[in-house]
């Protein structure tokens, strides 16, 4: 069963993130070990296992990327290997660039607006191809589906930078 079934959900990246939390916690219910401590091994064992899946289904759809990724695979398109090389070479010349605004901020003289900018650039690149990624996605052919898987891993390089950013803040700003 595919995780969008297991919440009653269409396969589509758009949802209801309060609906999906509420029929999580219906479902955990339905699961909950204390429900299965008179029965048997085995059927302990199953409640352990279904409740095992529903989390990773909730935590799957609950996020957007990786919700995007779970679908554009269940829909038949193979995600690239994370080491696999881009064959985007302006994108990975930006990733540069994008770099290297990050290793200046250290040099900056006045690090706060530095790092206020640098979140600000981060923060737009990354919602517009998220949301080029999202269009992708509702498309819905084989070609729009390749596409959202390479920005998928496009957007992840947005998070990197993104994480790297706030472990530089908190080293800078909070000395």
């Amino acid at each position: 069963m595919n995780y969008f079934q297991l919440f009653g959900l269409n396969d589509q990246f758009d949802l209801d993130t309060t609906n999906l939390a509420e029929v999580y916690q219906s479902l955990q219910k339905t699961v909950h070990p204390d429900r299965f401590a008179h029965a048997s091994s085995q059927e302990q064992l199953l409640a352990v296992q279904k409740s095992s899946m529903i989390n990773d289904a909730y935590q799957t759809l609950k996020k957007p990327l990786t919700r995007a990724t779970y679908l554009v695979t269940l829909r038949g398109t193979e995600m690239p290997n994370e080491q696999a090389s881009f064959g985007d070479t302006a994108f990975l010349m930006h990733q540069m660039e994008l770099r290297e605004m990050l290793s200046e901020i250290k040099e900056s003289d006045d690090i706060e607006a530095a790092i206020f900018n640098a979140a600000q650039t981060l923060d737009e690149e990354y919602q517009q191809l998220f949301n080029i990624m999202q269009a992708q996605i509702n498309e819905n052919t084989h070609e729009s589906n390749l596409l959202a898987s390479d920005n998928l891993r496009k957007l992840k390089f947005y998070q990197k930078l993104q994480i790297e950013l706030d472990r530089l803040e908190d080293t800078l700003l909070d000395d």
